[in-house]
């Protein structure tokens, strides 16, 4: 594969000052090891700064800090609308910093700027405001059980908390995992993504702004195999919740399993099947589609990476797909114009053109993209596939890249069939007019999210989360607070 023309991409990385170190028991301290990491611009390659790396002696120290924040401190004992507020203080505050928080992100993680400002800060700061009205509106139910008694039940928070956060929407993912936890009255030991480890940070600094009690959150970047396995496989932690790849969910199962078989949550990969009949609005679905899997670098989870096309229509919307691809705007994440920044890091890049290189040698036919763009930062073309079999390795495994397979398909019943020859379940959609074709899809195809004439739609208030080895749990919404709650039966004799 060729090498795209370069890039002009800025070279700055000039950042307010804030602590690179580990936040554990309410103090940023250094790693027990003293190892750091460097904290790399996708754009440009070049550090940033570098991070404090947490391993498993870290680990165990922010776990003992949370254990005695949960058993001792004033956390579980607070009201809990006590709690609501200081949540809605935190969002406050993320709110107030918003501008600062979005050019972080964008600059640790590689997103344009613009998308950083209109998705991630809102809807990070609605996660925190919408869990903060719920922390006084977790409660039990009364049940007539047989015999003089007086029966209940209480919803008691899990205890310590291990969440293991991902590295394609870092603040907004620290928000999903945070905000139940701690409405709901646990303490937390939380692993952000070692390629994006900045705003989770800086958010840490507004927690103890905000005046979190000590040990309530505790932050441990690191890497998966050290701080993240130490969190998985720690005898005192209650709870993993963990977002990323099905391959590390396993891990976490497993590690979950030898230790105390502590609860796990997991949101993990996807391969979404995207329908779009021939009855539907053509243009209305190619922009759909293209933004249901370019949208953040192609580094989504429940990206819509198969769009299966009726074949009536295949032939056109394969044409207009190609040219809303080719003017896809990709470049420095802070220019306003941008719509496609880099992938996050060396190695993901690589991974996305290996698949690419994949889906040439087993016969797909590259309509457009498929190239690195320059040799400064880890650019990679909008690129689209037509005539993709579904037993390709680009039909059947995640690539979490801006790389699009355009398959055709014959019948409703032929779509339904092929979409769920996956091992995923994660997302799915379906493009028509006819109300008939879209309750089938919906009622058949075997994924947590169906989207009905819209793509990535994602409100803190409905849950998230797939079938399959996509994943177990619930995120968001009231399904979310289930996660981060023990029931209790109590009964009186009267």
């Amino acid at each position: 594969m060729m090498t795209a023309p370069a890039l002009s991409i800025s070279a700055e990385t000039s950042v307010r000052p804030f602590p690179t170190r580990l936040l554990i028991d309410h103090r940023w301290v250094e790693s027990e090891s003293g190892e750091t990491f460097a904290s790399v611009n996708p754009a440009t390659g070049e550090e940033i700064c570098q991070v404090a790396a947490a391993d498993s002696a870290d680990v165990d120290k922010a776990v003992r800090a949370a254990r005695r924040a949960f058993e001792q401190g004033p956390w579980r004992k607070m009201n809990a609308s006590a709690r609501g507020r200081l949540l809605h203080r935190l969002a406050d505050l993320i709110e107030t910093n918003a501008e600062e928080l979005a050019r972080l992100e964008s600059l640790d993680n590689g997103k344009p700027l613009s998308l950083a400002r209109r998705v991630d800060l809102p809807k990070t700061i609605a996660c925190y405001r919408y869990f903060a009205g719920w922390a006084d509106k977790v409660q039990g139910q009364t049940i007539p059980i047989d015999g003089e008694f007086f029966c209940y039940t209480r919803h008691e928070p899990v205890g310590v908390v291990g969440q293991i956060i991902p590295w394609n929407y870092p603040m907004l993912m620290q928000a999903w995992k945070l905000a139940p936890a701690l409405a709901t009255g646990n303490t937390v030991v939380m692993k952000p993504a070692e390629q994006t480890p900045l705003s989770a940070l800086r958010i840490g600094e507004l927690i103890l702004e905000a005046g979190f009690p000590e040990g309530v959150v505790n932050l441990v970047p690191g890497f998966g195999p050290t701080a993240g396995a130490a969190i998985a496989g720690h005898m005192d932690v209650d709870k993993v919740a963990f977002t990323g790849s099905t391959e590390t969910g396993r891990l976490i199962l497993e590690a979950a399993a030898r230790s105390n078989l502590k609860r796990v949550s997991l949101e993990l990969g996807g391969k979404s099947p995207n329908i779009i009949f021939a009855d539907t609005d053509l243009d209305e679905a190619v922009e759909g589609a293209h933004l249901g899997l370019f949208s953040n670098q192609g580094q989504v989870c429940c990206a819509g990476s198969r769009v299966f096309v009726e074949e009536s229509v295949y032939e056109p919307f394969l044409e207009k797909s190609v040219a809303r691809a080719r003017e896809r705007v990709v470049g420095d994440p802070l220019d306003p114009r941008t719509e496609q920044g880099p992938q996050v890091d060396q190695a993901q890049m690589d991974r996305i053109l290996g698949y690419i290189g994949s889906g040439l040698e087993q016969g797909a036919v590259l309509a457009c993209g498929g190239n690195r763009i320059g040799s400064r930062g880890y650019f990679v073309e909008p690129t689209v596939f037509a005539d993709v079999g579904d037993a390709m390795k680009i039909a059947k495994e995640e690539i979490f890249g801006p790389v699009m397979s355009v398959i055709p398909f014959s019948s409703l019943d032929d779509v339904i069939r092929r979409a769920n020859n996956t091992i995923y379940g994660l997302a799915a959609a379906v493009w028509t007019r006819d109300i008939r074709k879209a309750h089938a899809v919906a009622n058949s195809v075997r994924a947590g999210t169906v989207w009905v004439n819209c793509y990535n739609v994602l409100d803190t208030r409905a849950p998230f989360g797939g079938f399959k080895q996509s994943g177990s749990g619930r995120e968001l919404g009231e399904y979310g607070l289930q996660q981060y709650t023990e029931v209790k039966t109590v009964t009186v004799r009267l």
